[in-house]
């Protein structure tokens, strides 16, 4: 099972080598084995890929906002002609089951690109301001170079989510894949140049840690976006912020999912699930630390142990799949050591926390695990795990519920469950997250608005919104008459 690229980068409209750089696997999670290798950007390549984009970006910036929608509209087109072969690239690349990938990664990239390739027309205009006799406007000019730096949980969708509004509001971008996941974005490079992107206005590079601050610190570099961990957006929003740089972090969270006892319990556990297992677990807004009125603990906890056994674990190419493997032995190694620490601190096994039967031995897999009777001081409950980890917290009142679920660092997401709508609003209006969902969970469609607060992240991905923090205002006052001065 191979998945060679021509080359690690794609610059300027082709692909491009450079063996000085170092050496890396690509690595199928599900059996271990090496499917790609590739070479970590050297500072030559970061140059010549920044300034592929520089040169590239003013003559793309006078294009109409329509002429440049038009391009992303089909790519757009391609990416869901060609959703079978990007899907499984998806699955070899994190190991996520080919019927999660097959509705979810490349579709929601192709969402994004759709969704501003169509509004970019009427979404990047100004103000005309009146001021009596004189009058002032405004309007929304590109920044420039953007850089994006991804994350391995969703690689093609991250790709799109930052590419789409940067290159929609006149920019270019270099981006940076993750060195576990570093294959989906070079495909979509060329989707874009194949659907009529000038050269030059979206360069794939690979590297790792190293690779990023070349990037953050160029001198032609006008803004950053992150996905990635809090102690990563630490480092690179520091740095961005010693240039004045504008950035977009999109980082981890410890969400809190309240599922009060009048909620549809089948629903709630669905979400809680969902929240929790899908991707493996490796979704930033997942709804770890599930806190379950007291009433219906017992109910709640037998029907999702009896649902979670259910899953199916197995080859990720099976579309029978529902659950891969993490997507490397060290992050496979770190949820484990997660799962020990739940032990020791007290907490109730009720399910999982093993290596499943009949998968390969060479392979990153976890069972999907449950944790009951949880306590806001411990580790699991405080710390992102960033696998198929479930915490099960009990509450009383709706008072209390709402300032544990506040008492974190993290600000990313939450989720109210309750057949009481006043409540839901009451409650998520008191919740301090970005992104927030009642009777439901994880859904992030293109045309709303996602990210976080608190020390998950500032900005937003998707929607109009997007579109504010890639461009800046540019305020024009225009004088019709004489100037008057006393001088």
């Amino acid at each position: 099972m191979k998945a060679q690229p021509p080359a690690s980068h794609f610059i300027d409209g082709e692909y491009v080598e450079d063996t000085a750089g170092t050496p890396f696997d690509s690595i199928y999670p599900a059996t271990g084995e090496v499917i790609a290798r590739l070479h970590a950007a050297t500072p030559a390549i970061v140059e010549k890929a920044i300034a592929a984009a520089k040169r590239a970006q003013g003559e793309w910036a006078a294009m109409s906002p329509t002429a440049r929608g038009r391009i992303l509209t089909r790519a757009a087109g391609i990416m869901r002609e060609r959703n079978r072969e990007l899907s499984e690239l998806e699955t070899l690349d994190t190991g996520k089951p080919i019927q999660e990938t097959i509705v979810a990664d490349p579709t929601s990239g192709a969402d994004a690109f759709e969704f501003f390739g169509g509004v970019a027309a009427a979404a990047l205009n100004g103000d005309y301001i009146p001021l009596g006799g004189d009058f002032a406007f405004t309007k929304r000019v590109p920044l420039g170079v953007c850089v994006g730096i991804g994350a391995w949980n969703y690689p093609q969708q991250i790709a799109c989510w930052k590419g789409a509004p940067a290159l929609v509001a006149g920019n270019a971008m270099v981006f940076k894949p993750s060195e576990n996941t570093p294959l989906g974005a070079l495909k979509i490079a060329e989707i874009l140049f194949e659907a009529g992107l000038p050269k030059g206005l979206y360069n794939v590079i690979q590297g790792d840690r190293t690779t990023g601050p070349l990037l953050v610190n160029h001198k032609d570099v006008a803004k950053v976006s992150l996905t990635g961990s809090v102690e990563t957006g630490r480092k690179v929003a520091g740095a961005a912020a010693a240039q004045l740089k504008h950035v977009t972090m999109e980082l981890g969270g410890k969400s809190p999912l309240i599922i009060f006892e009048d909620a549809d319990l089948e629903s709630a556990i669905g979400g809680a699930m969902l929240g929790n297992f899908y991707s493996t677990g490796q979704v930033c807004s997942n709804g770890t630390r599930v806190f379950v009125q007291k009433g219906i603990k017992d109910k709640f906890l037998s029907r999702l142990k009896e649902r979670t056994e259910k899953i199916i674990i197995g080859d990720p190419m099976d579309e029978a799949t529902q659950l891969g493997p993490m997507v490397s032995r060290a992050q496979l190694d770190k949820v484990f050591s997660y799962v020990e620490k739940g032990k020791a601190e007290g907490a109730t096994l009720v399910t999982g926390g093993g290596i499943p039967n009949s998968v390969s031995a060479q392979g990153t897999y976890i069972q999907p695990t449950v944790f009951a009777d949880v306590t806001d001081e411990m580790t699991i409950a405080r710390e992102e795990i960033f696998g198929p980890v479930m915490c099960v917290l009990d509450f009383e009142r709706e008072d209390e519920v709402i300032a544990r679920a506040n008492g974190t660092e993290f600000g990313l997401s939450a989720g109210v469950f309750t057949s009481d709508l006043t409540r839901a609003h009451r409650v998520v209006d008191q919740l301090e997250a970005g992104t927030l969902w009642i009777n439901t969970y994880n859904l992030a469609p293109v045309e709303m608005p996602f990210g976080g607060s608190k020390q998950s992240g500032f900005g937003r991905e998707n929607s109009l919104a997007a579109l504010n923090h890639y461009t800046e205002l540019k305020s024009v006052y225009v004088a019709m008459g004489k100037v008057e001065s006393p001088y």
